[in-house]
């Protein structure tokens, strides 16, 4: 059985889901593949403790602090390349961003082949069911573009601005450009 609770936050409203005590969705409100992991048997379940856990990391992070993601379980659902993706979106530092081109890189690496798809990581980290605590916010485009979120570029802009990152070096392309 998958239950949810809601959050309110800086960002809007945010829709957590679990399932077997481990926490698999994160969405803002308004995101792009919202709850698309959620089945129809579903049920509202408030003050769970992984809600509860939940809840005051994202109380820490919107209040400046640095929550590690290692105090959540975490079970985000998707295929092995995805969760590939997902673990080096977990490594990226507070306050830090990497490109979907270092990404591919380090996949490359990981997997030992010659080449890799900075569209295909783009196409991983937009699908990432748990927002803000896998940090996909922290990924920018070449160039210091600032594409690919699922909640919103501006939702992006905030989530970097508040963990002081200088947003002005990046780059808002228009639509049709290419990471």
């Amino acid at each position: 059985m998958f239950y949810l609770d809601t959050y309110c936050s800086p960002m809007g409203l945010i829709t957590l889901a679990c399932q077997q005590n481990k926490l698999v969705g994160v969405w803002i409100e308004g995101q792009k593949y919202f709850g698309q992991i959620v089945p129809d048997q579903k049920q509202y379940q408030p003050n769970l403790p992984i809600f509860n856990m939940t809840k005051r990391w994202l109380d820490d992070y919107f209040n400046g602090k640095k929550p590690t993601i290692e105090t959540l379980p975490l079970a985000p659902q998707g295929t092995p390349f995805r969760h590939l993706v997902w673990d080096i979106l977990c490594q990226i530092p507070y306050g830090q961003v990497i490109t979907y081109g270092d990404i591919a890189k380090q996949i490359m690496q990981k997997t030992n082949t010659a080449s890799m798809s900075s569209q295909a990581v783009g196409g991983a980290v937009g699908h990432n069911p748990i927002s803000i605590i896998i940090p996909c916010h922290r990924v920018i485009g070449a160039k210091g573009n600032l594409t690919g979120y699922a909640g919103g570029i501006d939702k992006k802009i905030a989530l970097l601005k508040l963990e002081n990152i200088d947003t002005s070096q990046f780059v808002i392309p228009t639509r049709g450009t290419a990471l």
